[in-house]
């Protein structure tokens, strides 16, 4: 296969696009190994498992049976989290440099991980709950925080080059950690899985360390601001810089409409699934068979069309063909909303958010400031995406009354303000300056100047 053949010659080439690589494989093969611990915490009938005896008491107390509000609670949680999270994040980024603030960022995820052990081991009431928002929060940063690094690592030419194989990394992370986590967990347990978590995380420190130098040698390269030195400026500065900025703005509002679509989608397929699939073992076929199709095609894509679309046209395509289809799919939806076709649109709405979406908008942030790539960027993957869900999961619980068709009837709007959106940061992104050609022609696979290791 050609797409596999240049991966590999790229990967001989540029030992930074192999660290890169393992790196994101490290990352997702370390979350999913936990992702279906959380979501069987979340889908848990023992409430007392889920939350804490005084969270649950105070609830009955007012009449409110706590289980029957799972999702929205945890969503509602999470969201709260990520909102106070951000001041702490916002410090840690302006006081301190990158080799210092991003270890710190990763050991303290691996030693919440070793806190969760213990806790999973004297089964702690309300430790589901608890693992669920954890577990949410550390996807949304981890990944931020990764894609930030790469944006100092590869400027804008390499990371269109790049970009889509990193992500194909990620994808085989992906397809690794369940099947980890089904292989072990009758071997291991449920708590020991955590560790095994925490050992992906340690070698993603290993890849921070190594990528340094090329961070180094790129800022250099582009005379830019160095991230060896602490940012400075406010601990909300994130939140000043979306609201001032169209285009972090319209990147704001693109990820705000592609999760808001992506959770009105997944709850009313639980809703459809529920009713056309009710013996379990049909379901988990029916799901599987999306995970595994979404997987397939993503990892498709990403080593034979993303790395040709970047280079050759640049983002818009990358934005608008996902935005697009998935206005179809709801638009398909409305009139016939069977389980197949359910289906269809959410393989072709995930696969084309991890293969293209997602490349596109990072390989945009390689050509802005730092402060916009660390700040405003977490702002973004953070508050904004959880805000979207928390949003849209109230939302559907209101739609869903009037059955699935209104549902996908409001899900066409939502997909024609995602469309709307991914305009915008189209024409925004255009302003933004080009890298300079000479810098761009230096190869960013070769070995780092030796000033570079300072």
């Amino acid at each position: 296969m050609a797409g596999m053949r240049r991966f590999r010659e790229e990967l001989a080439g540029s030992p930074s696009l192999w660290w890169a690589t393992l790196y994101f494989f490290s990352l997702l093969c370390g979350y999913y190994v936990l992702r279906p611990m959380r979501d069987a915490m979340g889908a848990s009938g023992d409430a007392m498992a889920v939350f804490p005896p005084g969270l649950l008491a105070w609830a009955a107390g007012r009449g409110v049976a706590l289980q029957d509000y799972t999702l929205q609670v945890l969503f509602t949680g999470t969201f709260v989290i990520m909102v106070l999270l951000q001041p702490v994040y916002g410090a840690l980024v302006a006081r301190f440099p990158r080799r210092v603030f991003l270890p710190v960022v990763y050991l303290f995820f691996i030693a919440c991980l070793l806190c969760f052990y213990w806790i999973f081991h004297q089964a702690v009431p309300g430790r589901g709950g608890l693992f669920f928002i954890w577990v949410a929060v550390f996807n949304m940063f981890a990944v931020t925080v990764f894609w930030s690094f790469m944006a100092d690592v590869f400027d804008n030419d390499h990371a269109k080059r790049f970009y889509g194989y990193i992500g194909a990394g990620g994808t085989l992370g992906a397809l690794a950690g369940p099947a980890l986590t089904s292989a072990l967990v009758g071997w291991l347990g449920v708590a020991n899985l955590l560790l095994v978590s925490a050992a992906f995380l340690a070698v993603c420190l290993l890849c921070i360390l190594k990528l340094r130098p090329w961070a180094i040698r790129r800022e250099r390269l582009h005379h830019d601001v160095s991230g060896e030195r602490a940012m400075g400026g406010s601990i909300i500065a994130g939140l000043r810089l979306v609201w001032a900025r169209p285009l972090l703005r319209a990147l704001a509002l693109l990820l705000f409409f592609g999760v808001g679509v992506g959770t009105l989608l997944y709850n009313e397929q639980a809703a459809i699934v529920k009713a056309f699939y009710p013996d379990p073992r049909e379901a988990t076929r029916y799901y599987s068979l999306i995970d595994g199709s979404v997987n397939a095609l993503t990892l498709l894509v990403q080593l034979l069309l993303t790395r040709a679309l970047l280079r050759r046209y640049g983002v818009a395509p990358a934005l608008l063909i996902p935005a697009f289809a998935i206005l179809a799919g709801y638009a398909l939806l409305t009139m016939s909303p069977l389980p197949l076709l359910v289906a269809a649109t959410q393989i072709a709405t995930r696969a084309g958010e991890f293969s293209l979406g997602k490349p596109g908008r990072e390989t945009i942030y390689t050509r802005v400031d730092r402060e916009s790539r660390y700040k405003a960027k977490a702002v973004i993957d953070t508050v904004v995406y959880r805000g979207s869900d928390l949003t849209f999961v109230w939302v559907h619980k209101a739609l869903a009354v009037f059955g699935s068709r209104a549902v996908f009837a409001a899900g066409i709007g939502v997909a024609a303000a995602l469309a709307f959106a991914a305009w915008r940061v189209v024409r925004a992104q255009r302003n933004l300056p080009d890298e300079g050609s000479a810098a761009c022609r230096q190869p960013a696979g070769g070995a780092p100047e030796d000033g570079a290791r300072g």
